[in-house]
């Protein structure tokens, strides 16, 4: 829960009303030293969500930053309904459905290979109304597990598909995008990962859920009971004071440990313009692997 501000060497530090993250305020993070990178690394692992007020960070100094943290799984990319030529997206356009496909709980990645270590995210144009970012802490969420529940998942694992959370959604892409966006888990012929629904975190070595909208399939349960199962954890995990809405300003920037947190977008006026920018950092193939199968 929010604790009293207090300072990290000359950063000041403000907690949220939650279980996890905090603003931090007196910091430059456009060639941020060594000494203030490590600095905020403690204060990432301990709060995962960080929020930095009035930033204003080029697209440069945001993948410099990230960097920081580790290797990007992509530089920044504008997640908006802007088109090059000026315009607004139209909302059946494949993008659009994209775009809305993340206003469901999940980590990002899970469907990758590789699942993401966190990302850096900035807002550059925002709507009047709408357009929050949501984040809920699945450290918390494991915590409040009855032990029986914990018993009954501990060695349980599911498969995640970017494919199967779209189709989900009733957001379907064209075949000829579906092929297109292999790499990002939608195609009906690759294999998805399989990933345990009790993660330990590999720098904190505290126990995580690993859940969300891509989780499909729990292996020795029925379609039904698998969905079940996940959807009632992702209930119960995602409510206060497990969450967190991020009303944006222009110019913030947040920084969050993707092995903890989940994330949604919220719907906004998409005769609004909105220009996000998101960097992601990689996650380590050592740690963040999927199960063999």
């Amino acid at each position: 829960m929010a604790g009293m501000e207090h300072a990290v060497g000359t950063i000041r530090v403000e907690p949220l009303d939650a279980t996890f993250g905090a603003v931090v305020h007196d910091v430059v993070l456009a060639g941020a030293s060594d000494e203030t990178v490590a600095e905020l690394t403690e204060l990432w692992l301990e709060y995962a969500l960080l929020i930095f007020p009035g930033q204003h960070l080029t697209q440069q100094e945001q993948d410099d930053f990230a960097r920081r943290f580790g290797d990007l799984e992509f530089t920044a990319t504008p997640l908006t309904n802007i088109q090059r030529d000026g315009t607004l997206r139209p909302i059946d356009h494949d993008l659009s459905k994209s775009l809305r496909g993340n206003e469901r709980w999940h980590h990002d990645s899970t469907y990758m290979p590789v699942q993401a270590k966190g990302a850096v995210f900035t807002a550059e144009i925002i709507p009047t109304e709408g357009g929050n970012t949501g984040f809920a802490d699945m450290r918390a969420a494991y915590d409040a597990l009855d032990d029986d529940t914990r018993q009954r998942i501990g060695n349980l694992a599911a498969y995640h598909s970017r494919r199967y959370s779209m189709d989900r959604a009733n957001l379907h892409v064209t075949e000829e995008d579906a092929d297109r966006y292999q790499i990002y888990g939608y195609a009906a012929d690759i294999e998805p990962p399989l990933r345990p629904l009790v993660k330990v975190h590999p720098a904190t070595g505290r126990p995580n859920l690993l859940i969300g909208q891509h989780a499909h399939s729990i292996p020795g349960l029925t379609a039904d009971e698998s969905e079940a199962l996940l959807d009632r954890l992702n209930d119960e995990a995602c409510v206060r004071p497990r969450t967190y809405f991020h009303t944006w300003t222009e110019g913030d920037a947040v920084l969050w440990d993707n092995r903890r947190l989940m994330h949604r977008a919220t719907p906004h006026d998409p005769a609004q313009p909105r220009r996000m920018w998101h960097t992601r950092i990689a996650g380590d193939p050592a740690t963040e692997a999927g199960l063999p199968t």
